[in-house]
């Protein structure tokens, strides 16, 4: 049976429940970033502060992965979902409430983005780990895809509608996140899934640093992240896409919008693609091919100065981004045990968060000492630098032909 006459996903009824959740809160995550980062970059016009917006969505994410691993190894992972969109919603609510009172400002702001960093750190990780548990294992690549896709249409129409909505106020936007996340929280809420109790191990530090243990015992998952860590980290331009919008390319908030949807575009239309048809016999190839394209891509963007090429670029971007999260998550998902899975995944979102709320920390302070044009370049080529080093440190990742790889997960 090929690719294409096996069941989608799509039919199984509550991979569509969380398909709604994570579409809802991926909707209302983009449209408070973009807000966010227009909000900040009025306020001060500091790429610096930019960048901080990175790093104070990262250090929550840092501080919190043992607990959050752990915690979703031993408790139901759908309540603990949608206890953080909860949280999420009413974070949304206080930046609304500040917004239309004309009260608060950086300081509130900053502190806001933390808490619902802290939330997200355990919802992230978490909500990943429900895909297992509601399909078949034969469809769980093709599901990651549909959910990866479902993400990124999210980042198609979240920065429109925040890009295009902050025109007509800050505070209305994000009312209209705050809602978002609300039925983010619903959906995930009435979620019925059928799993075992998790299995509550004593919590010792043996326990507590299982997911890293685990993924440094094998060098197809600790290549596989730490290449996306790297590549990314070096590579994410998205903290200074304000800077470019206004500065560079001499547009207002509508443009920060269409640049913010630009990658979320070419990954959504990666990801369906992927959703549809075989990854093929030569994964390994693929990431590495995948990530070179994203760093020549991240240098074009950075020397552009036209909007059409702007857009192209970063849609090319997405595309190849979308490849090499389909690999990583599914390589996750394939080789870890259920026991395990949440501490493991913990640590790949910690990965993920560092290459990106950290990179953007990094592409913001290198913007306010070189600029944003050199920032993003140098990103670019350091891009495809890593692939390449990646390439010769770790050659069973180069040469890896299917997502099972020849690392089982191992109980």
């Amino acid at each position: 049976m090929s690719a294409a006459d096996t069941p989608s996903p799509l039919s199984c009824p509550p991979f569509l429940h969380f398909l709604c959740g994570r579409v809802a809160a991926s909707l209302a995550f983009q449209i408070v970033s973009v807000a966010v980062g227009w909000q900040i970059y009025a306020l001060s016009g500091s790429a610096l502060d930019l960048g901080l917006i990175g790093l104070a969505q990262f250090l929550p994410m840092a501080a919190l992965t043992l607990v959050v691993g752990h915690v979703a190894d031993r408790y139901d992972r759908r309540k603990i979902v949608a206890l953080c969109m909860a949280l999420e919603a009413l974070a949304t609510l206080v930046l609304a409430i500040a917004a239309l009172h004309g009260v608060g400002g950086k300081t509130l702001i900053y502190a806001t983005i933390i808490i619902m960093s802290s939330a997200r750190a355990f919802e992230a990780p978490t909500l990943s780990t429900l895909i297992p548990a509601v399909v078949p294992r034969e469809w769980l690549p093709r599901a990651t895809a549909l959910s990866s896709s479902g993400g990124q249409i999210a980042q198609i129409a979240g920065p429109a509608l925040g890009g295009v909505g902050y025109s007509l106020g800050a505070g209305w936007i994000y009312c209209v996140a705050a809602a978002l996340y609300l039925t983010a929280f619903i959906a995930i809420a009435t979620l019925v899934i059928d799993r075992a109790p998790p299995r509550k191990e004593p919590t010792t530090w043996r326990t507590l640093f299982g997911g890293i243990t685990f993924i440094f015992q094998r060098r197809l998952l600790l290549g596989t992240l730490s290449l996306d860590l790297f590549a990314v980290l070096l590579g994410g331009a998205t903290a200074l896409l304000p800077i470019f919008a206004k500065d560079i390319l001499n547009a207002g908030p509508w443009a920060l919008g269409a640049l913010r949807a630009a990658p979320a575009c070419g990954a959504a239309l990666m990801s369906l693609t992927l959703a549809r048809l075989s990854l093929g016999e030569n994964v390994g190839r693929l990431l590495f091919g995948s990530l070179i394209v994203f760093g020549l891509a991240t240098t074009v963007f950075g020397l552009s100065t036209s909007i059409p090429l702007s857009i192209a670029a970063l849609v090319v971007l997405g595309a190849a981004d979308a490849v090499s999260v389909v690999v990583r998550s599914s390589l996750v998902q394939l080789n870890t045990p259920d026991h395990m899975l949440g501490r493991v995944s913990a640590v790949n979102t910690l990965f993920i968060g560092a290459s990106n709320q950290l990179g953007e920390f990094e592409s913001g302070l290198t913007a306010q000492l070189f600029g944003a044009v050199p920032a993003v370049v140098i990103g670019g080529v350091g891009t495809i630098a890593v692939a390449g080093l990646w390439m010769r440190w770790f050659p069973e990742l180069r040469r890896l032909r299917t997502l099972q790889g020849n690392e089982v997960a191992q109980s």
